[in-house]
Formats: C-alpha cells, sequence, structure tokens
C-alpha cells in the first residue's frame, strides 16, 4: 500500500478556483470524513507553524471575522485542528459546502472513496464569500 497524493481545491459554485493544496492519504480507500480530517489538520498545522495574520482554511475559527483575505482571529493564537475537524464535519452535513470527489458529489460523511493518482476532490462553499 502507497500513500496518494491528492489535488484538493477550493472552488466557486461556478467552477473558479480559489485555492489548491495537495493531501497525501495513507490509503487508496477511505471515507469522506478522513478526507476532511486531512485537509483541516494540514492547514491548522501550517497555519500553527507560521501564525500569520490570516488563517485561510475550509471553515472560519471561532473568535475570529471573515475579511478579504480570510479569516483573522482577534489575537494571534494557534487553533485546535480537532475543534476545527468538528466544525467542518459540522459545516458538511449543514450543507455549508459541498465536496465533489472527481464529478460525483459526497453525500455523507462516511461514504467511501477509493482514490487514485488521479484523484481530484474540490470543496465548493455555498455560503456566501466575502468579496466573491
Amino acid at each position: 500500500m502507497s500513500k496518494i497524493e491528492l489535488r484538493v481545491t477550493d472552488e466557486t459554485f461556478a467552477g473558479k478556483i480559489l485555492n489548491e493544496l495537495f493531501l497525501s492519504m495513507d490509503t487508496e480507500l477511505v471515507n469522506v470524513q478522513e478526507i476532511i480530517k486531512a485537509r483541516v489538520y494540514n492547514e491548522v498545522d501550517k497555519y500553527n507553524r507560521l501564525l500569520p495574520e490570516y488563517y485561510n482554511g475550509l471553515v472560519q475559527p471561532a473568535e475570529a471575522e471573515v475579511t478579504l483575505n480570510g479569516y483573522k482571529l482577534k489575537e494571534k493564537r494557534k487553533i485546535d485542528p480537532e475543534k476545527q475537524f468538528y466544525i467542518a464535519c459540522d459545516a458538511f452535513l449543514k450543507n455549508s459546502f459541498f465536496m465533489l470527489i472527481g464529478n460525483t458529489q459526497a453525500t455523507t460523511l462516511e461514504e467511501e472513496v477509493l482514490l487514485t493518482k488521479n484523484s481530484t476532490i474540490s470543496f465548493v462553499k455555498l455560503t456566501p464569500l466575502v468579496g466573491g
């Protein structure tokens, strides 16, 4: 079993790519929740290492405001990846965003996906984007 490198994008409903990142998954057979977890932990880890002015992640952290450049925390601090993961799962369940795996929409967190080296994952936010 080898690692699978995934191309992950954030897109508008019209298909415009807003952000792109690459995730490494340990196995080919994963569920939607594991993909969300890998993505959230990756972006929180990156933010926590650098502590930039803005957090550009899938979901808004607690005590952060939405700005044109991303989410701005009231004070610079590390973000809890597990808390962000639960916020992201809740957002998925409330249809704040949807995921396309290839051209197929994921419908549940438990839905299993067989990944290949050509798999692409698109996150489409359904909430209005600031300045978008």
